[in-house]
C-alpha cells in the first residue's frame, strides 16, 4: 500500500488563522504538530518512508519539504493548480501508472483528526485486501454523532457482506438540518470520511468511463500539463467517480474522527474551560459562554457574549456567530473582501 496525502487546499473556513500563504494543513490545530505532520506520522508508524507521498501545488512545495523533511522530492506529486480532488486523484493515479506501479493507494486528506492510529491501521489493512480486486473502491464510514450539515453521507446496503466491510448503496450530498436529523435515525447511514483505497488502474478505469475528458486531457498533455490542467473542471472525486461507480465498499470506522473543516470542529477536540469556552492565546472572558476566542499576539478581553467565534491574528479579525460559520468561505469570496484587499495595495 502507498499513502497519498492530499495537501493542496487553502482552508478558507479557518480564516484568519489559515491563509493562502499557509493554510490549515500546515498549522497546529489539534496538537503540537501540524495537521500534515499528524497525518504523515499516522502512516509512518507502519508504512516505510518511501511508501508515503504528498500531492500539493507548487506554492506549498517548500512548506511540505520544511514540515516533512524525511520525504524526498520525488515523493511529492505537484498539481499545476487546484482543481479539487477529482483531477488531483486522477493525476496521482497517472503518476504511478506511468511507472508501471499498480499497488493499492489510499488517498487521504491532510487535515483530519483521528483519535486512534492503531484502529486506523487495522481499517487500512482490511480495506487494502478488498481494494486489490479490479474496479473495487473501499472507503471508511464514520458513525454519525450529530445531525451534521457540513459532511456528505454514505448509505450502506442492509444485510449484505461481511460485518467489517459492506457494499455502499449510495452517497448522499451535504444535507439540510432537517434531512440530517432524519439521516441520523438510519443505522445504515454514515459520514463520508473522504478516505478512499483503490488501485491506480481502478482510478484509470473509472476516469475513462465516467470522466473521459479529464482523463484524456491528462494522458495527452504530459509535456504541457500546466496549461492543460488549468482547463480541467473543478470537481470533487465524489462527484467525478464515487457517486457513479459500480463497486464501492465501506468499512465502519471504530475510531473518533473529525474533518476539522470549521472553527466549531476545533472545540470538539480541544479542551474547553468551565464556561465551555475554547480560549487560546492571551485571552480573558467574563460573563461569556460557549465561545471560541483565539488571539495569537494581542490581549483579548471578551465580555457578555455567547456562542461567538472571535479570532484575531495579524491577517485580520473574525467575529461570527457559531450558527453562521458555514458562510465564512462565501464571505471571503465576496466583493467587500476583494475590495479591501485592493485598498491595501
Amino acid at each position: 500500500m502507498k499513502a497519498i496525502i492530499m495537501a493542496g487546499g487553502q482552508g478558507t473556513r479557518f480564516w484568519p488563522w489559515s491563509i493562502k500563504e499557509k493554510p490549515k494543513q500546515f498549522l497546529t490545530l489539534s496538537s503540537d504538530k501540524t495537521m500534515i505532520q499528524e497525518t504523515y506520522d499516522r502512516f509512518r508508524k507502519w508504512l516505510p518512508i518511501e511508501k508515503i507521498f504528498v500531492v500539493t501545488t507548487d506554492e506549498y512545495y517548500s512548506l511540505v519539504i520544511e514540515q516533512l523533511p524525511e520525504i524526498n522530492s520525488d515523493q511529492i506529486i505537484l498539481e499545476p493548480e487546484r482543481r479539487d480532488t477529482g483531477p488531483c486523484v486522477a493525476l496521482s493515479a497517472l503518476h504511478f501508472l506511468e511507472k508501471q506501479e499498480d499497488e493499492v493507494i489510499v488517498t487521504v486528506p491532510s487535515d483530519q483528526y483521528i483519535s486512534d492510529g492503531e484502529l486506523f491501521r487495522n481499517s487500512m489493512i482490511t480495506a487494502e485486501k478488498a481494494a486489490q480486486k479490479d474496479r473495487s473502491i473501499v472507503t471508511l464510514g464514520i458513525v454519525p454523532t450529530r445531525p451534521e450539515t457540513g459532511y456528505g453521507y454514505i448509505e450502506a446496503k442492509e444485510g449484505v457482506g461481511q460485518e467489517s466491510i459492506v457494499p455502499v448503496k449510495k452517497f448522499i450530498e451535504k444535507p439540510s438540518l432537517k434531512q440530517a436529523v432524519e439521516l441520523l435515525k438510519n443505522k445504515n447511514v454514515y459520514w463520508n470520511s473522504g478516505i478512499f483505497l483503490w488501485k491506480p488502474s481502478t482510478i484509470a478505469y473509472y476516469m475513462e468511463l465516467l470522466q473521459k475528458d479529464i482523463w484524456r486531457t491528462l494522458l495527452n498533455n504530459r509535456s504541457n500539463l500546466k496549461q492543460a490542467y488549468s482547463k480541467l473542471p473543478k470537481i470533487s472525486v465524489d462527484y467525478a467517480i464515487l457517486e457513479k461507480a459500480e463497486t464501492v465498499y465501506m468499512i465502519p470506522a471504530e475510531f473518533e474522527w473529525d474533518d476539522l473543516g470549521s472553527w466549531c470542529s476545533v472545540e470538539r477536540i480541544q479542551k474547553e474551560n468551565d464556561k465551555q469556552n475554547l480560549e487560546l492565546g492571551n485571552v480573558y472572558t467574563l460573563e461569556s459562554n460557549n465561545c471560541i476566542v483565539i488571539s495569537d499576539k494581542q490581549k483579548a478581553l471578551v465580555i457578555g457574549v455567547d456562542d461567538l467565534i472571535i479570532v484575531s491574528t495579524e491577517e485580520g479579525l473574525l467575529v461570527s456567530h457559531k450558527s453562521k460559520e458555514q458562510i465564512i468561505k462565501k464571505a471571503l469570496n465576496s466583493t467587500w473582501v476583494n475590495h479591501s484587499e485592493e485598498n491595501k495595495k
